[in-house]
């Protein structure tokens, strides 16, 4: 990245950007202008696109900045660059979140958050079961027991699984499979939850109504559908503090943490520390679900 402050402008892999109203604050309660946002994601930029790669991608835009007006985007502006990726599904033309020149580009939008499918934009199969687990009125604390909760259990079918906070209240489990179609690995999810919830009926929930869920966990096995979003890892979230969707490792999660913590000031040095913990997802799982779905037909 070349950079000129006076003028504001941005050249990555020989695209000039230019950054409109960079001194615009967007995270007010932390000071954190578009400009600041700008040089935190050229440094996000490798370990984020390389988890939203070719994957259909939903953002959200605060033109004004946190605590202003915001709207989901999904179809690419009329006026983004041609060298902007794109696709098309179900009648909605997507960005491809594949280059740090679009993420730049996006970030210059006011862009606050990168949502990307479950699955590759080409492909109609998954390569990662799914499990979002959303707090309602307990403590993180209780969202982090069910998940470590999960991981012994998963240990125990001699599955291994990988685990993000959401950058806000909430955390998500990959589990790495051979890919499978998308109907199968519902029913799998679906097993799960239910499995879960009926042996810890005081912890989870499959309460779709938030006022019914009470202080439980929602292990939301829904989410994962096509069509549908999960937050990015890496990712910041339109939160005070600028959150960040933050891979950990499951001793951290085991002492205790705050998602809050992770924020685009400090990510950088996690990673120069630790690395990316979800590099593993990126390689070609050959964890079978089949087992359990040969159970699932026997029971059928």
């Amino acid at each position: 990245m070349i950079t000129d402050a006076a003028s504001r402008w941005v050249e990555i892999n020989g695209r000039v950007i230019r950054i409109t109203h960079p001194d615009k604050v967007l995270w007010p309660d932390i000071g954190l202008t578009k400009w600041d946002y700008i040089l935190h994601l050229t440094r996000l930029a490798p370990h984020l696109i390389r988890h939203a790669r070719n994957r259909l991608l939903t953002t959200i835009r605060f033109p004004e900045g946190l605590g202003g007006s915001s709207f989901y985007q999904k179809n690419i502006p009329s006026y983004a660059p041609e060298w902007v990726d794109r696709t098309v599904w179900k009648n909605t033309r997507y960005i491809l979140l594949n280059r740090p020149e679009t993420l730049v580009w996006l970030a210059n939008q006011s862009c606050l958050e990168f949502h990307v499918s479950f699955s590759f934009y080409h492909e109609d199969r998954l390569h990662a079961l799914v499990f979002d687990l959303d707090p309602n009125q307990c403590e993180f604390s209780r969202v982090a027991e069910a998940a470590l909760i999960i991981r012994e259990e998963l240990q125990s079918l001699a599955l291994k699984s990988y685990v993000k906070t959401s950058g806000a209240t909430g955390l998500q489990l990959f589990i790495p499979i051979a890919p499978c179609p998308y109907e199968e690995a519902r029913k799998v999810n679906r097993f799960f939850a239910e499995y879960f919830q009926s042996k810890y009926p005081q912890l989870f929930t499959l309460e779709r109504m938030v006022r019914k869920r009470g202080k439980q966990v929602y292990f939301d096995y829904l989410q994962m559908w096509r069509g549908k979003s999960l937050i990015c890892a890496y990712s910041p979230r339109a939160r005070p503090g600028a959150p960040v969707s933050a891979p950990l490792n499951w001793p951290e999660l085991d002492k205790g943490i705050d998602p809050e913590q992770f924020h685009l000031n400090n990510i950088h040095d996690r990673l120069e520390k630790m690395g990316d913990l979800f590099l593993p997802l990126t390689s070609e799982a050959t964890q079978s679900i089949t087992p359990i779905l040969d159970l699932l037909k026997v029971r059928s």
